[in-house]
C-alpha cells in the first residue's frame, strides 16, 4: 500500500509541476527531475538496507548452526569416565597394563567405520560406569595396525582381558547381541584376589621391541 501512495504522490507532484511550467523559469523544471530522483533513490535505498539486514541475520543463523554441529564429539571419542582410556600407541598400551597393577583390564579393539563397534559402544560405556574398579582401554585398529596384528586381532570388535601377574586371561570377539559374554567374563575374572609377582601384560609377545622400532622410525623421518 505504501508503494501505491508513493507512486500517486510522485505522479501528482509531477503533474503540478508540468501545469506550472509556464510561470517557472527553465531551471525550475530541472529541479523537478532532481526532486523526483532524490525521493525514489531514498525509497530504494531504504528497501535495500532492509534486505541487507535480513541477509546478514540469515547468515548469522547459518554460521551458528554449523559451529554447534562441529562441537559434538564423534561416537568413539566419548568415554564413560576416568576408568575408560584411549590408547594411541604401543607404548601407551604397555604403560597402561603395567600401571594397572592387579586391576582387571578390559581392552576393546574397534574401528571407527565398524557398525557393530558403534552399536555395542553405549552398552560398554554403561558397563564401565557400573565397574569403576575395572580399567577399560580403547584401541583404534586403524591407528595401531602393527600392534593389533601381533595381538592376533582379526575381527572387530575384539576384546582382551588382562590382570596383573596372570597376564592375558582370555580374548574373544563380541557383538551387541552377545554382550552377555563380556558380563560373564567380568564375573569370572573380577574377583577379590592378589596376584603374586609383577603385571605380566601381554606375556611372551615382544611388543616393547615393536614400540621401540616405531619410535626409531619416527625419529629418522623427522630428521
Amino acid at each position: 500500500m505504501g508503494d501505491v501512495f508513493c507512486s500517486s504522490f510522485v505522479t501528482s507532484f509531477s503533474s503540478s509541476l508540468n501545469s506550472s511550467q509556464l510561470i517557472f523559469p527553465p531551471n525550475q523544471r530541472l529541479r523537478k527531475g532532481l526532486v523526483s530522483f532524490s525521493y525514489i533513490s531514498s525509497v530504494s535505498g531504504s528497501s535495500s538496507s532492509v534486505g541487507f539486514r535480513a541477509r546478514k541475520q540469515l547468515a548469522s543463523v547459518k554460521v551458528h548452526a554449523t559451529v554447534t554441529e562441529t562441537e559434538q564429539p564423534k561416537w568413539w571419542e566419548r568415554n564413560a569416565g576416568p576408568n575408560m582410556i584411549d590408547v594411541h600407541s604401543t607404548q601407551e598400551f604397555l604403560n597402561a597394563l603395567r600401571e594397572a597393577g592387579d586391576r582387571l583390564v578390559i581392552v576393546e579393539f574397534y574401528g571407527t567405520w565398524c557398525a557393530s563397534c558403534r552399536a555395542l559402544f553405549p552398552k560398554l560405556c554403561r558397563t564401565a560406569g557400573e565397574h569403576p574398579d575395572i580399567l577399560f582401554l580403547k584401541v583404534n585398529f586403524d591407528e595401531n595396525k602393527p600392534m593389533c596384528k601381533n595381538l592376533n586381532v582379526k575381527v572387530l570388535p575384539y576384546f582382551h582381558f588382562y590382570r596383573g601377574a596372570d597376564g592375558q586371561l582370555e580374548s574373544f570377539s563380541c557383538s551387541l547381541a552377545k554382550f552377555q559374554k563380556i558380563k560373564d567374563a567380568i564375573v569370572l575374572h573380577n574377583t577379590a584376589r592378589c596376584s603374586i609377582g609383577p603385571p605380566r601384560g601381554v606375556g611372551d609377545l615382544n611388543l616393547g621391541s615393536l614400540s621401540a622400532a616405531k619410535e626409531k622410525q619416527a625419529e629418522s623421518t623427522a630428521t
